[in-house]
């Protein structure tokens, strides 16, 4: 079914900066009105918060090739029950995402078994290597949205270059991951006292910044549409709001674990808080927070890297980093909402407006004419979060166990409920 009405919700509208009690109407799978005050009819809402659904850049889907650690299936599943309605995934698998065949199967596995939309990135090198680019025209045929080769930083500046000229030519964005890899080679910390106590290798906030700075000025060179995937040092903001104010089509992101926690919370040498790049001090974290706050910083993502059980129960140093994220990323930054951080609007402008519009796709909106990619939650159900509950193959959360405020209780896609709560329960 994809008409309905859908009353007595308060109306997120990232768009005009609005939050408001009102109705909204589907009609064939698209947003056809919106109004305020009550409407007879429909689904009650009973004053749950209706947003566009979460446009989630940089998920890690592990097919082709390790899909043990996660299918398009559970992370369609993981992504529903998350308010996610559309994963941009990484090329980073275990066979990379470089050529037109690869990228064709992988759309094909989403098209088959994802409940969500699925929009691939393709990598940029050929392997990840940074040695030779892929096909980056034919891979934009085949429906790739933007290019990376995920934390495999190019270091060979020439063809990096080379791959923003060729991309700049084609309108193609290329999604960096702005660290100096020299410096960040093998680090599992953030530098600093904590690191030193704990006897972990570290690295420097400054490597974010020398390879922020590295890439923006490859991009004031080339001209090419540059996305940074994740900044979360303070230290790399000025070069960030310096090539912003210079007019370069540049934006950022950042993910809610670099939003909501921080280096103290590795703890007793945790894995399940090891991600990539690892995780900040408190200063680095409001910073975070206050650029998103102020449009600095673009997007918010869950960075979702699912990885089974043996890659995460080894000592500090060799277990494997990443954390899922699908399902965590509203209700941790929700945290955010709670703390008066930010505002719901403001919220969903970095999880869905931003995120869809830097892409090009049609969602992110509550306007009329736009695709009914919709969320519905309540954001002060309190509860304990049990990693075995969630819909991931794999279950490497840092938020195992910890209170958490706010549930998703509907999501759509295209006017289509792919997600119920009240049905999960039941059944």
């Amino acid at each position: 079914m994809t008409n309905a009405l859908l009353r007595n919700a308060r109306l997120i509208d990232p768009e005009a900066g609005t939050e408001r009690l009102g109705w909204l109407r589907i009609e064939g799978g698209r947003i056809a009105e919106t109004g305020e005050g009550p409407r007879a009819g429909g689904i009650d809402c009973h004053g749950a918060c209706l947003a566009p659904g979460i446009v989630d850049i940089g998920v890690k889907v592990g097919e082709p090739g390790e899909r043990h650690k996660e299918s398009f299936r559970t992370a369609g599943r993981a992504a529903a029950a998350g308010g996610v309605t559309t994963m941009v995934t990484r090329p980073d698998t275990a066979t990379p995402i470089d050529t037109p065949e690869v990228l064709e199967f992988v759309t094909r596995r989403a098209q088959q078994d994802a409940s969500v939309k699925v929009r691939p990135m393709a990598a940029l090198t050929r392997g990840r290597e940074g040695r030779e680019m892929t096909e980056i025209g034919f891979l934009l045929d085949a429906g790739a949205v933007a290019f990376t080769d995920g934390d495999a930083v190019t270091a060979n500046t020439k063809v990096l270059s080379r791959c923003m000229t060729y991309a700049r030519s084609l309108g193609a964005l290329i999604v960096g991951h702005p660290q100096e890899p020299g410096l960040s080679e093998g680090a599992a910390v953030t530098s600093g006292k904590f690191a030193s106590l704990r006897g972990l290798p570290a690295v420097s906030p400054m490597a974010e910044r020398m390879g922020l700075e590295r890439d923006l000025a490859l991009v004031e060179m080339t001209r090419v549409r540059y996305h940074a995937d994740q900044i979360t040092t303070a230290t790399a903001l000025p070069a960030l709001a310096r090539a912003k104010a210079a007019g370069l089509d540049v934006t950022a992101g950042v993910s809610i674990h670099h939003l909501t926690l921080n280096a103290l919370d590795v703890g007793d040498y945790r894995t399940f808080f090891k991600v990539k790049p690892p995780l900040r001090d408190e200063e680095d974290r409001l910073a975070m927070v206050e650029a998103v706050r102020d449009g600095l910083i673009d997007v918010i993502c869950s960075m979702h890297t699912p990885q089974d059980e043996e890659s995460k129960r080894l000592p500090y140093e060799a277990a494997a980093s990443g954390a899922v994220g699908l399902e965590t990323l509203l209700p941790a930054a929700l945290r955010l909402y709670h703390a008066e951080a930010l505002d719901l609007p403001h919220l969903f402008r970095a999880l869905s407006l931003n995120p869809a519009r830097r892409l090009g796709l049609e969602g992110g909106r509550l306007a009329p004419g736009a695709p009914a990619d919709l969320v519905l939650f309540d954001p002060d159900i309190p509860y304990i979060l049990d990693r075995y509950a969630l819909h991931s193959k794999s279950r490497n959360t840092p938020f195992d166990g910890q209170r958490m405020q706010g549930r998703v209780l509907r999501t759509w896609v295209d006017g289509a409920v792919v997600y119920d709560r009240a049905q999960e329960k039941a059944a």
